[in-house]
């Protein structure tokens, strides 16, 4: 019984060792957080960031939810088939059958999905005065074509600005983080950095 009992103890030591694991990985906020938990009504559920300027004046950090709804795609296909065909000759009064292959074509559809995204974010500048004291963030949007879209916000003032932005099969999406005038941003930018890259 002694024999059992330890072994029942370093089972159970071993599960709540498994266990602990992935709560220490996920701690960092900092690093990208995987898709999709099984709580989630999302296709893919993360935050992303914060990212910073390269002077650290800028930030920008937020959160992304996919969505994956179905729809059904026609379109026309072509299919070959045979077809008997027969002709009669009036002089041997025979009959001459041969099969003849035929180009048809079709309505018909399958199922496909799109997949529409949320970009949620939080951008703050902690140099609200004089010059260039605006954070600026701009998304590049990458559909699966390889054609990207831009999306540019600001915020000069004192307390931290929320933005979002929505659209459908985005392959990647990215922030640049920068510094800038009211206009337009003008210098210290992160470089592209990742928010969202759909599965392979």
């Amino acid at each position: 019984m002694r024999f059992v009992s330890r072994i029942m103890i370093g089972v159970a030591a071993t599960t709540m060792v498994a266990i602990g694991a992935p709560a220490s990985a996920n701690a960092t906020t900092a690093t990208p957080v995987t898709p999709v938990t099984t709580t989630s009504s999302h296709f893919y559920d993360a935050d992303w960031g914060p990212y910073f300027s390269s002077d650290h004046k800028a930030k920008a950090e937020g959160h992304v939810t996919v969505d994956k709804k179905r729809f059904k795609f026609w379109y026309w296909k072509t299919f070959f088939v045979k077809e008997k065909v027969c002709s009669f000759d009036k002089k041997s009064h025979k009959k001459h059958c041969e099969f003849v292959v035929k180009k048809i074509k079709k309505h018909v559809w399958e199922w496909r999905f799109n997949y529409f995204y949320t970009v949620d974010s939080t951008l703050t500048t902690y140099k609200w005065w004089g010059r260039d004291k605006c954070a600026w963030e701009t998304f590049k949007v990458v559909d699966n074509d390889g054609h990207a879209t831009f999306n540019s916000f600001s915020n000069c003032r004192k307390h931290p600005a929320d933005y979002s932005f929505s659209g459908k099969n985005a392959a990647h999406i990215y922030v640049d983080v920068s510094r800038g005038n009211r206009h337009e941003p003008t210098g210290f930018h992160s470089g592209w950095q990742d928010v969202y890259h759909a599965a392979a």
